[in-house]
């Protein structure tokens, strides 16, 4: 067995110790301990491993046995490992016990296996014969410690005898017998004694007294160990307890001590079971076809394993049932699956179909919405250009106003100079005004300053822009922010719309010849020469 059996069988053994220990059945503990005997099934070829281990020991240990009574004793321990197991076996070694019990010439031997002979047959279905097997023994003769053996086997052989004959002279005349061998029991057993008190439960449910016998089980489980044979027995026989069909608690509790009773089957590797039979016929009548296959066919497996044909009759009358509804069900399911195939089949088409289109439509969809965002970043573009130009036009204007006024300030400022020359008569002052280039310089340095100033606030990252079209080597660096240079005055005309060197020259009153070397020169030492101006009217 694996670890992983070995933990699944301790947290198993633990839950049904709680469940048991607390009472407590509900519905989630119901389908727990469904979980539970689905894993025992599984684990029952290595409790079967573990059985046959334990006979190929026994056996080792009689083939090495020098005493017939030795041999007897040993045999007799295999006997009680066959009973529940393996019937044809059983009675094999019952057989040879009787030989070795008459070469010994020991009649309390041959009572003792004759009795576990009968016991056997009773629980194989074949009341009649060992009836008439316990008739052949001389009750004088029995001692003491067969004689209850005796009285039980009895009493069970015509309770079964009584429950399943259907005429009810012959019926009731078994039941009489029955009570008769079960009173000469009574006297054998103290009344707090499990037999005792199994003869008590059963009194109790045949009156219908169901809560007295309730009762009594309960003190019967007290007696044994949980998952033992007697165990078995004791939660199979409650289960009769709660026979009302409609009653769902009762159905539960039902199902609950058939489970119970076929997990403790299970661990003893015991193929002479009931329990599984019965609670799949349960399962049959609500519908639940899968436990219901499944219980049933365990059931039959096990009843071929042991080879009784009373267990095989029994589970014969119901298997079929479940059986072709199961495969009934089963087509039905098949039927309604290939149905849904087909309709899967279908529908996936049209889902196919209607992906293509959609994905040819998302496709179309795709290549305007890139159309269009393109036209839209064209529109953006061209907004921001137009805003932008509004906005230089709208600034030059201002500093235009401005550098006209002061122009218009200084031209009266000279118009009075001269005047004052003149009715001073300071003619030569005034000639030697004319003559001076210092009122054109200072002009100049005021245009400059000016035009400067105008420029870096519309375009204040323009330095840093253009130096990013430069070389490293080459790149201007300016002692005065706000102030710029030949060459970048020039491109800042460039950069507003200026690009006729003619039209620079005047503007800077340079030479077009220098204009044209500034320009060369600087679209030399940049980056990219041949897009040099180009990048310029992008800066900023």
């Amino acid at each position: 067995m694996n670890l992983i059996q070995i933990r699944f069988n301790y947290v198993g053994f633990v839950f049904l110790f709680f469940i048991i220990s607390n009472n407590s059945f509900s519905d989630n503990s119901l389908d727990s301990l469904y979980t539970v005997l689905n894993q025992e099934m599984i684990n029952s070829v290595e409790y079967d491993k573990k059985k046959e281990l334990r006979i190929a020991n026994l056996i080792l240990e009689l083939e090495n046995s020098k005493s017939l009574k030795g041999q007897y004793e040993k045999r007799k321990k295999l006997i009680d490992e066959y009973q529940y197991y393996n019937l044809n076996k059983a009675i094999e070694s019952i057989e040879i016990n009787l030989t070795i019990a008459e070469k010994l010439d020991d009649l309390n031997l041959n009572t003792e296996t004759l009795l576990k002979f009968t016991q056997l047959l009773i629980s194989s279905g074949q009341y009649k014969v060992s009836i008439d097997i316990l008739n052949q023994l001389n009750k004088n003769l029995i001692s003491e410690d067969n004689i209850i053996q005796y009285y039980a086997n009895y009493a069970d052989g015509y309770s079964r005898l009584s429950y399943y004959t259907i005429a009810n002279d012959i019926k009731n005349q078994y039941f009489n017998l029955y009570n008769t061998y079960k009173d000469s029991l009574v006297t054998y057993f103290d009344k707090n004694s499990e037999f005792y008190l199994d003869l008590e439960e059963k009194k109790y449910r045949d009156n219908g007294q169901i809560s007295e016998a309730l009762k009594i089980n309960d003190q019967r489980l007290k007696l044994v160990d949980e998952f033992t044979r007697n165990y078995s027995i004791i939660r199979f026989e409650r289960s009769f307890l709660h026979s009302d069909e409609t009653n769902k608690g009762e159905i539960k509790n039902r199902k609950i001590n058939l489970i119970l009773s076929a997990i403790s089957d299970i661990r003893l590797s015991i193929k002479d079971n009931a329990s599984l039979t019965d609670l799949a016929k349960i399962l049959f009548k609500e519908n639940d076809l899968d436990k219901a296959y499944r219980y049933i066919n365990f059931s039959y497996e096990d009843a071929e394993f042991y080879n009784s044909l009373h267990r095989k009759t029994i589970i014969s009358s119901t298997l079929p049932l479940i059986t072709r509804a199961y495969e009934s069900r089963s087509v039905a399911q098949k039927q309604e699956l290939e149905k849904l195939l087909v309709i899967s089949v279908t529908l996936g088409a049209i889902l196919l179909i209607t992906l293509i289109f959609i994905y040819k439509q998302v496709k179309r969809i795709s290549k305007t919405s890139s159309e269009l965002k393109l036209a839209n970043n064209d529109l953006t573009k061209t907004y921001d250009k137009l805003s932008n130009s509004d906005r230089i036009k709208e600034r030059y204007l201002v500093t235009f106003l401005n550098l006209y006024s002061d122009y218009i300030n200084h031209l009266d400022m000279y118009r009075k100079m001269v005047r004052n020359h003149i009715t001073s008569n300071k003619y030569k002052a005034l000639l030697d005004l004319t003559k001076s280039k210092q009122i054109k310089d200072n002009e100049l340095k005021i245009f400059y300053k000016n035009f400067d100033e105008a420029f870096l606030k519309i375009y204040p990252n323009y330095v840093k822009d253009f130096n990013n079209l430069m070389k490293d080597k080459y790149q201007f660096n300016l002692n005065n922010e706000n102030e710029l240079n030949t060459e970048l005055r020039i491109f800042a005309l460039i950069r507003l719309g200026v690009s006729s060197s003619s039209k620079i020259s005047k503007i800077l009153r340079y030479s077009v010849n220098t204009i044209y070397n500034y320009r060369a020169g600087v679209k030399n030492n940049s980056i990219d020469r041949d897009k040099f101006e180009l990048f310029v009217n992008e800066t900023d």
